[in-house]
């Protein structure tokens, strides 16, 4: 096992997750293409083993998080009648840019639907190309505006996209997100990420989900830097 993979599988197994050779594969299949497009496409500001850990095992950091949220979002559609969620729920990744989060938590959810959100052409493409080369039967890749998409989210995720300050985006956002669905941010310090939400406890649409958000400690294996994930349940 050559050396970058096997930073991959340690990582992997850091964070208890038992995903089988294939997902291996095709995960380190994606670095190789993430690399390959890089230069011309200027998807990711990292390399090698810093390409592993500050993108793939930082996207799949809080994967427990998102797990969670997912059954919450099934028990939600199972025990309302009004629910308009079905079994079974999808993630949506807002401006997924070069596939990240979406891409790696995809490959460690085979059994959901991933809709990834991008708007530029180029990384479009490149998420095309990626679907058809790895076999994700269960990504399409949307080009719809993240405030206007063309079907409510159920948990949409996003990393690297924008932050709580633009409050216009988000009521659009949040106004297309599914009751009993939820919005789940990656973000790095936790103070950082508590001042953000200080940019929503303002806003007359956002501010009860602002209130009653969790900023949630995320781990990511050989990362020094500081994780949060946070969480707003409609």
């Amino acid at each position: 096992m050559d050396d970058r993979r096997l930073l991959l599988v340690r990582g992997l197994a850091a964070l208890a997750i038992d995903c089988g050779e294939d997902a291996v594969d095709r995960l380190m299949r994606y670095i190789a293409e993430l690399e390959a497009w890089n230069p011309s496409y200027g998807l990711v500001n990292a390399s090698g083993d810093d390409l592993i850990i500050k993108h793939i095992l930082d996207s799949l950091g809080p994967f427990r998080i998102i797990e969670s949220l997912l059954a919450e979002c099934d028990a939600h559609a199972a025990g309302s009648a009004r629910s308009s969620i079905v079994p079974g729920a999808s993630v949506s990744d807002l401006g997924s840019g070069a596939g990240l989060p979406g891409i790696p938590l995809s490959i460690i959810f085979p059994q959901r639907r991933f809709r990834l959100y991008e708007r530029m052409d180029r990384r479009v493409r490149f998420l095309e190309t990626q679907k058809l080369l790895l076999g994700l039967s269960n990504v399409e890749i949307c080009e719809a505006e993240t405030d206007r998409p063309d079907e409510p989210y159920d948990i949409a995720v996003f990393r690297a996209f924008r932050p709580f300050s633009e409050t216009k985006l988000f009521r659009g956002i949040w106004k297309n997100t599914r009751v009993g669905g939820a919005l789940a941010a990656y973000k790095g310090k936790v103070f950082n990420a508590n001042m953000e939400l200080e940019q929503l406890r303002g806003d007359p649409v956002l501010s009860e989900a602002a209130d009653s958000a969790e900023v949630m400690p995320v781990w990511v294996p050989f990362l020094e830097e500081e994780r949060c994930m946070v969480i707003l349940r409609k």
